[in-house]
């Protein structure tokens, strides 16, 4: 297993991250999965034998079912080796403060938190999505006050779009408070839109990335085809949303074939392609089943040629939406890989 370091901190994490929004399956996560305590118990052993050494979550994930089964499965087990993403921000019940980023929602939701998971701290605390309520100067002060009160180490966001990440990390500059170490981002073969504003903001700002849903959802596993359907999309789970479907399957296509010359899932290349890209931190890789796993789990060894990843770079580019005089001012040698960077002649 490899460990990179996380953005411009000195945290070093695993480059699979093991998800578990599968953990609990109460109400609408119910569509994702149902892992109880015994079967979390196996695949938390199964990460952790393998190298990884952080678990994700969050206290909507099953209404903080998925933290107390971390918590219960991990007490008193190797917990100073493992490493503890959770976010906070959705709605977690029927009163008016139960959403949000303000002061009184974030601190009493890291505290209910730490105790579903049984730990003094939480590595990485993720502001789950964007609040556009709250003043961010309450907010990152409110992540002041629990990194100085050493509840949480490290904060990032999720799901933020370009400007509000830069306005975020404006304010704690300004306020010499806390600044995002990190940003977990849908990305995928399927779906690269983030690389027009998010992944040169996270070279930029230092920024390391988790990816969530690397597979979409499963789609890139190489096991559905056309007019197919995932096990999450026929129990009612819509995310991520799927826009250009015979695209999807021409990736699936590719990602097949260069699978079965390394003999190989298709689901290992797709996050094989991921690893390679820039700012990429870790893939937060999640499964109903221990197989799923340990498939997921090889794709940290899984190399691949320039040649296959220029294949899957031309079947996946995305539309142009970069105008000409945006181009003009992208440092390429700081970037990283041209193919991120859209030429005039592309237009």
């Amino acid at each position: 297993m490899e460990y990179r370091t996380l953005g411009r901190s000195g945290l070093k994490v695993s480059t699979l991250t093991m998800g578990t929004m599968t953990f609990g399956g109460a109400g609408a996560f119910s569509a994702v999965g149902k892992t109880d305590l015994d079967e979390a118990r196996r695949m938390l052993d199964l990460c952790i034998d393998a190298g990884i050494n952080l678990i994700d979550t969050a206290n909507v994930y099953s209404n903080g079912l998925s933290e107390e089964i971390i918590g219960e499965a991990l007490d008193g087990k190797r917990k100073g080796d493992v490493l503890i993403a959770s976010k906070a921000r959705m709605r977690i019940g029927d009163g008016p403060n139960d959403e949000g980023l303000s002061r009184y929602h974030l601190i009493r939701e890291c505290e209910k938190s730490l105790k579903r998971l049984r730990t003094d701290v939480i590595d990485i605390y993720f502001l789950h999505e964007w609040d556009g309520t709250t003043p961010l100067e309450e907010t990152i002060a409110a992540l002041d006050t629990l990194v100085s009160q050493g509840k949480i180490r490290y904060v990032g966001c999720s799901n933020y779009s370009g400007w509000q990440v830069m306005k975020a990390l404006g304010v704690s500059d300004r306020q010499h408070q806390p600044r995002f170490v990190t940003q977990q981002i849908h990305y995928t073969l399927e779906a690269r839109e983030a690389e027009y504003e998010l992944l040169p903001i996270s070279v930029d700002q230092g920024l390391g990335m988790l990816v969530w849903s690397p597979l979409a959802g499963g789609l890139l596993f190489g096991k559905y085809h056309r007019d197919q359907a995932t096990a999450r999309q026929l129990s009612g789970w819509t995310e991520p949303p799927i826009r250009d479907e015979d695209r999807l399957w021409r990736i699936v296509d590719v990602l097949a074939h260069i699978g079965e010359n390394h003999g190989v899932s298709a689901a290992q290349v797709a996050l094989a392609w991921l690893l390679g890209r820039p700012a990429v931190g870790s893939l937060v890789i999640g499964g109903r089943t221990e197989a799923q796993f340990k498939d997921n789990i090889a794709a940290a060894s899984l190399v691949l040629t320039s040649d296959e990843r220029a294949r899957l770079d031309a079947v996946s580019r995305p539309p142009v939406l970069y105008p000409y005089w945006h181009q003009q001012f992208t440092a390429k040698d700081r970037f990283g890989p041209a193919d991120l960077v859209l030429d005039r002649e592309d237009i």
